[in-house]
């Protein structure tokens, strides 16, 4: 690709720009890197999804503390994402007690050590819809819990959410589709888009412009102040890169400058 640099590094470089936890300082933001995204969806594997990096109980039936990044997101001025320990409960429950907390149309978020998060539309009666392995498909939420922690993430974007009938009908009404199909190329988009019915979590969903962009601040270390702001042409980009953060915990940058950024 030219004389860019193409290189993998973790997330503790200094070329990033920073911004404050509760916001974006508009007069202060750099921003330094662009990000070219996989095609490949990073989803978790049913078979051998260990519990490790949870702090828990032997019976399993309290919450759990999970090391993760936190982060916020923007579009322009306006948080649209928030997975901030300081203001959301961020714990996991095993998957009988979660079960005991869904009601119909609840988005479920199930997390695993060193894999991305596995989303899905909690329906009724132990039953939730999902994208998986390139199928809208229906399964049972004790069953793909197994050997994972999870959680309600029904704030964690900002958008209003539908009625819970509608965000049931949006769900089930794709059920059986298989990858010609789909238009989502992740569990999260598929089931934000349940939820909220907007087109921006579906690939390409929203025409890119110069004016509109998205911000995501990684918060970095024990402090919220500590993090990296990076900058994105859609959602769609920015749930993906994001994704890949969760499940590698590494960060691919491509510089800009080289060549004014062309072939």
């Amino acid at each position: 690709m030219g004389n860019h640099l193409d290189r993998i590094t973790h997330l503790s470089y200094s070329e990033l720009p920073t911004g404050d936890p509760s916001g974006l300082e508009k007069e202060e933001l750099r921003v330094g890197v662009a990000y070219f995204f996989s095609d490949e969806e990073e989803e978790v594997d049913d078979a051998g999804c260990g519990g490790g990096g949870y702090t828990k109980d032997s019976s399993q039936e309290r919450p759990g503390a999970v090391s993760e990044l936190e982060y916020s997101a923007f579009c322009s001025q306006e948080c649209i994402f928030s997975k901030l320990r300081e203001n959301q409960d961020l714990n996991v429950y095993s998957a009988k007690t979660l079960l005991s907390m869904c009601k119909p149309g609840d988005l479920v978020e199930l997390v695993s050590t060193s894999q991305a998060p596995h989303w899905a539309v909690y329906e009724l009666n132990d039953q939730v819809i999902h994208l998986h392995e390139g199928e809208i498909r229906k399964d049972s939420l004790t069953e793909i819990g197994q050997g994972r922690h999870g959680r309600i993430v029904n704030s964690r974007y900002r958008f209003r959410p539908l009625p819970s009938d509608l965000v049931l009908q949006n769900a089930a009404g794709h059920l059986g589709l298989h990858s010609g199909d789909i238009c989502w190329t992740s569990s999260e988009n598929f089931a934000a888009w349940c939820r909220f019915g907007k087109r921006e979590f579906k690939a390409g969903g929203e025409a890119h412009s110069a004016e509109q962009q998205y911000f995501l601040k990684v918060h970095l270390g024990d402090g919220t102040r500590n993090g990296h702001t990076l900058v994105f042409r859609s959602l769609e980009e920015l749930i993906r890169e994001r994704r890949r953060v969760d499940a590698s915990g590494i960060l691919k940058e491509l510089s800009l400058g080289v060549n004014g950024g062309k072939e």
